[in-house]
């Protein structure tokens, strides 16, 4: 069987897997607030869905993104997800014999976007101590070459959690504008940070602001997001979008409502992540060769090594499975490091995470006696 069916069908066993606890997506699972639901509901009721959105998104939903994020003399384009803002921004700005640089570990697609079209590219390792699992700036200086065309950055990082300075982020703008290069800043995982700065402060010109209403309002299942960037770049990115019908509109009025109660809503689901990652972090303390390596997280997960407890990732995910729960093994992300970790989602019901951390140890014990083939993704 080829591998995209195999990882299809694997999807959908979860999809329709009763029950099952989600803790290896990223997705937020918490309830939504009423007036999110209502506006959705409205929406179907009034079979909004015959008709196509605006092409760029609805203008309330335009406004308030741009509210949210806080930019001045940009402009933005609603998209189905991040993914798809990705997808056309590599597939626009680059061509065959460029460069994409990025970290590893990083969020695998964009990687995938820019060789399909002859792109190649660099991945700095931030894995380990020896790097505090996060980009230092003169080391991207270190692989900027004159092919550079893209730098991509996920900030907070996904899966480590690690999130840039405000110096920092100054510093890789800098280094991208010096390159003649655009900057991706992939931000979807802003809302869940301590401390977060857009590098659109810094280099407008020519940075693309990626940014996701998968994570912290939920919407995974309903796939929205947006691409900013100043006027220019995006008359040049809105020519020929894989959405030029319009984002899902039922999906739009829901993020319109999500973004107005968004200040009334959102802290406590903060709040609820932020409890669930100390309840993990204290049980892994508790387990002999397991540690959380980047604590706190700036994203709503975190990733637990194992490679110290002598266990593969995808035989600790296998032994979870068996109790309903779900978890990312580390190769999704990376393949140089995948084999050290694995990640878990904390924007969960915390009955979730009680039942991961009641399984947790004895998933351990498992996976030391196993040398099962598994088949994830």
């Amino acid at each position: 069987m080829r591998d995209f069916e195999r990882r299809n069908q694997h999807f959908d066993r979860l999809v329709n897997s009763q029950g099952l606890r989600w803790l290896g997506q990223n997705t937020n699972h918490m309830p939504a607030h009423p007036a999110v639901r209502d506006a959705l509901v409205k929406s179907i009721d009034d079979e909004e869905y015959h008709v196509y959105a605006p092409p760029a998104g609805l203008e309330e939903l335009r406004a308030l993104i741009l509210a949210d994020l806080g930019l001045d003399a940009v402009t933005t384009i609603v998209t189905d997800g991040a993914i798809a803002a990705l997808y056309h921004t590599v597939h626009s700005l680059l061509d065959p014999g460029d460069e994409l640089v990025t970290t590893d570990p990083t969020w695998a697609w964009p990687m995938a976007f820019a060789q399909s079209v002859g792109a190649s590219v660099v991945q700095i390792p931030i894995y380990g101590d020896e790097h505090g699992f996060r980009l230092a700036p003169q080391r991207l200086a270190q692989h900027v070459t004159e092919k550079t065309k893209i730098v991509y950055l996920v900030d907070p990082n996904n899966p480590l959690g690690c999130c840039c300075t405000p110096e920092e982020i100054e510093q890789i703008a800098t280094i991208a504008r010096d390159a003649g290069a655009y900057l991706i800043h992939d931000c979807t995982y802003r809302d869940f940070a301590y401390e977060h700065t857009l590098a659109a402060r810094f280099y407008p010109e020519r940075t693309i602001t990626i940014w996701s209403f998968s994570k912290w309002l939920g919407f995974a299942g309903l796939r929205i997001g947006s691409l900013t960037a100043e006027p220019g770049l995006v008359e040049q990115l809105a020519k020929a979008p894989p959405n030029n019908l319009g984002s899902n509109i039922v999906a739009q009025r829901g993020a319109i409502a999500g973004l107005k109660v968004k200040a009334e809503w959102f802290p406590d689901v903060l709040a609820t992540t932020r409890d669930n990652q100390a309840m993990i972090v204290e049980t892994v303390a508790d387990i002999e060769g397991l540690r959380v390596p980047v604590t706190p997280s700036n994203g709503n997960f975190l990733i637990v090594e194992c490679v110290d407890a002598g266990v593969a990732p995808e035989a600790v995910c296998a032994a979870l499975a068996k109790h309903n729960v779900m978890v990312r093994q580390g190769a999704y992300h990376t393949k140089t490091f995948g084999d050290r970790f694995i990640k878990i989602s904390t924007t969960t019901p915390r009955q979730w995470v009680d039942e991961l951390c009641e399984f947790l140890p004895g998933a351990i014990d498992e996976a030391r006696n196993s040398s099962g083939d598994f088949d994830l993704f």
